[in-house]
């Protein structure tokens, strides 16, 4: 095994299309590293170029403290995991995992010895006389990991190897390989777009927008302390909802959304003292879809929101309520790339709430609810920086 060291890695197509830019990323030996991030962020690339399918423009990739920039792929000592499968069709299960052994000469009996472990951890034993057509998917997947772990490599690489499946086989497959990482130990870089698949698989999380690494860090992390406006957006399922708010100074601050004002609590004065510097002008409010809930009472007190509830989906557990956004215009911010429309406005500028399943909301209907500013995000509206939290508070935590 062997740590991952990437060191101002650029990467530029002929064209001028710069895909990689300036990132630099230590992963530790034996640790799992997700890379995630929209379409065409780069991370696929960045993948590639410690596979040594890609050639850097410019910067450094190391993989167990020696520089592997000029080496070919078969001399890094790494194993990847391609979306498609990648399997021999005319071999069988046993062929396919066999293969880079024979190719390596190794030993019959050490190749058997391997395959045969191999095949028992993931449960293929029985499927070693197949073919991938024969296979389902995750039958499949399987086999194209077991090809990986088979050569004992020091480094995985695995390039959105579970998108091919569906929702239930995903989740199974997620559980596959934390089982297989804390069997194995091996260092690991996991590429995905699905952020579920990133908070429930890394030890740390790489989240990268245009080419550039945005924040790195443990789940948790990501998604109490998002670095900036993008991550904020980007971690958190459903996402987060983002507005340009206005700060008036009236007997205390108070936050002016749309046809609504919210006095500031002190708790969150103090916990961000930032916010008073931004009396008179504009800031970027974020609230999780937790932050709302059902008021109390018709003479509730705190921070309420009216508006109309565009869509109720119903999750069993608990409801999802997609809000038209309480306000219009420039003020509203998409930073999570969706594109679907309902009506006139797009989803990724809509709101969401999370309720009970208990809450008597349906499609089409006014509704008001409170929202929990504990817990609003606070961002510079020019840097996209996340306010910073009050030192006393971060020590207390």
């Amino acid at each position: 095994m062997a740590d991952v060291v990437l060191n101002e890695v650029t990467k530029t197509f002929p064209g001028g299309t710069t895909a990689v830019n300036h990132v630099s990323l230590a992963v530790e030996d034996g640790e799992f590293v997700v890379l995630v991030g929209p379409s065409g962020c780069g991370k696929s690339t960045v993948l590639r170029i410690i596979a040594g399918l890609e050639d850097a423009t410019s910067g450094t990739v190391s993989i167990g403290g020696r520089v592997v920039n000029d080496l070919p792929p078969k001399e890094r000592d790494i194993a990847m995991v391609f979306q498609n499968y990648a399997l021999y069709p005319h071999m069988t299960v046993d062929e396919n995992l066999s293969f880079s052994l024979r190719i390596a000469h190794r030993a019959k009996e050490n190749i058997r010895a391997q395959v045969g472990e191999t095949a028992r951890v993931l449960g293929l034993e029985e499927l070693l006389h197949r073919k991938p057509a024969a296979l389902s998917g995750g039958q499949r997947q399987r086999v194209a990991m077991g090809r990986a772990i088979v050569r004992q490599p020091q480094v995985f690489l695995m390039d959105e190897p579970l998108s091919n499946l569906d929702a239930k086989l995903r989740v199974a497959m997620r559980g596959e390989l934390t089982r297989l990482h804390q069997r194995y130990g091996t260092t690991t870089l996991y590429v995905t777009h699905d952020q579920t698949e990133a908070m429930t698989l890394g030890d740390r999380i790489a989240v990268l927008d245009s080419g550039r690494l945005q924040q790195v860090g443990p789940p948790e992390e990501l998604y109490a302390a998002p670095c900036n406006i993008f991550v904020a957006g980007f971690i958190g399922s459903p996402a987060m909802n983002l507005a340009r708010v206005r700060v008036d100074a009236d007997n205390g601050l108070v936050l002016v959304v749309g046809d609504h004002r919210w006095p500031v609590p002190a708790a969150v004065l103090t916990a961000r003292p930032a916010v008073r510097g931004y009396a008179g002008r504009e800031i970027v409010l974020g609230l999780r879809p937790t932050a709302f809930g059902l008021p109390a009472g018709p003479d509730a007190n705190g921070a309420l929101l009216t508006v109309d509830a565009v869509t109720v989906e119903s999750l069993g557990t608990e409801k999802n309520v997609i809000l038209a956004p309480p306000i219009v215009g420039e003020a509203r911010i998409d930073v999570t790339h969706r594109t679907e429309t309902v009506g006139d406005v797009g989803v990724g500028e809509m709101w969401t709430a999370r309720l009970p399943a208990t809450a008597r909301v349906r499609t089409g209907e006014r509704v008001t609810l409170s929202v929990d500013l504990a817990g609003a995000y606070f961002f510079d509206p020019d840097t996209t920086a996340a306010l910073p939290v009050a030192e006393a508070v971060l020590a207390a935590a």
